[in-house]
């Protein structure tokens, strides 16, 4: 199948065909686009409508073909991925999800990506060389088929939805909290950005994180919220010491649980269970705080695709512990939360712009 160019666009790819998701590709890699184009040419739900090669041009596509979902790669000549990004998300906006790699600045550039709107990404590192078609397949489908659902509105407010959230400043030593938990997946770095960034550097608990991301890039997230953040903000390690005010991001790839030895709580990074959709699993770290903490846990629940959550959070809930769920007006995307307030009877709910102060108030 031929490809389109700068000046053409590819004969067939622009026709109608109903309800499908009409996509657009934007990648200089030749190899990527036809990887992509093949990949969906006998889907009955997704249809690539164009590709393009720079930002520039991915700019004029998106105004004359208004597609429901745009790909689009991060390293690109003209206008790289990011500006691209920023100018389609000001001028024409439409749910993004970015193709992205580790190599250089690759994983800082996705978390900027995302909280300049993008809904998600991939990590097209092996791209270039024997690619797993069939596994990135599956991953595309599934994100083509969120982004399409995606509330444009709340992408376009999440840059400036935390403007309205109130700074509280914490005077007193946690007395009822032991520890708080945050479990989170697709629109979660932007909405963790948010939140952390109103969190003071004497915040009396330690702060862990389950965020559903490739491995190698909860490296570079740990990384980003530690310079934009009061707290300290590190990727956990095994046998971490969990101090107050310190936030610890689970490694992708690894399950985060807890231990106490000696009256001193420890992280614990274990590859069990091996048979759970996700790993981290938020339902492994609520879980293991409920058995170890008990009723002096507090845990959030964000924005989300799935049900990751649901179970650790009854956990929680049975053992004592007090559980938050984000509410629809700002969840991205509303299935952790909703899973969770379907199963427990949540303690609070509250909009995104809310949480930062429901961590400091209900410790």
């Amino acid at each position: 199948m031929p490809l389109s160019t700068k000046n053409e666009t590819e004969g067939g790819l622009t026709a109608s065909t109903g309800s499908k998701i009409r996509v657009l590709i934007v990648d200089d890699s030749a190899f990527v686009r036809r990887a992509i184009i093949r990949m969906f040419e006998q889907s009955s739900e997704i249809q690539i409508i164009d590709v393009a090669s720079d930002g520039e041009m991915a700019i004029d596509l998106v105004k004359k073909l208004r597609p429901d979902v745009v790909t689009l790669d991060v390293q690109m000549p003209v206008l790289d991925g990011l500006r691209a990004l920023e100018r389609i998300m000001n001028e024409c906006p439409v749910p993004v999800i970015m193709l992205s790699s580790l190599t250089g600045r690759g994983g800082d550039k996705t978390l900027r990506a995302l909280e300049l709107g993008a809904v998600d990404f991939i990590d097209k590192s092996s791209a270039g060389g024997s690619m797993d078609i069939s596994g990135l397949a599956r991953e595309l489908t599934v994100k083509i088929k969120i982004a399409a659902r995606i509330d444009l509105k709340k992408l376009k407010s999440g840059t400036t939805l935390g403007h309205v959230a109130r700074t509280v400043p914490l005077t007193t030593k946690s007395t009822d909290t032991e520890i708080v938990v945050i479990g989170t997946s697709t629109g979660g770095p932007p909405a963790l950005q948010m939140i952390l960034t109103k969190i003071p550097a004497n915040y009396p608990c330690p702060i862990l994180v389950v965020q559903h991301m490739s491995v190698g890039f909860t490296a570079p997230l740990a990384e980003r919220l530690d310079r934009l953040c009061p707290v300290r903000v590190k990727e956990a390690q095994d046998g971490d010491s969990l101090e107050a005010g310190t936030v610890y991001i689970a490694p992708a790839g690894r399950h985060l649980k807890v231990c106490r030895r000696s009256g001193k709580l420890f992280a614990w990074l274990d590859s069990f269970p091996n048979d759970v959709l996700h790993m981290p699993s938020v339902d492994v770290l609520f879980t293991s705080v409920a058995a170890v903490i008990g009723k002096r846990s507090l845990a959030f629940v964000l924005t989300g695709m799935g049900r990751d959550g649901a179970i650790g959070a009854q956990d929680i809930k049975r053992t004592g512990g007090k559980v938050v769920a984000e509410t629809e007006e700002t969840a991205i995307v509303f299935g952790m939360p909703k899973a969770v307030m379907e199963a427990v009877r949540v303690d609070r709910s509250a909009p995104l712009y809310r949480i930062a102060d429901l961590m400091l108030e209900m410790i």
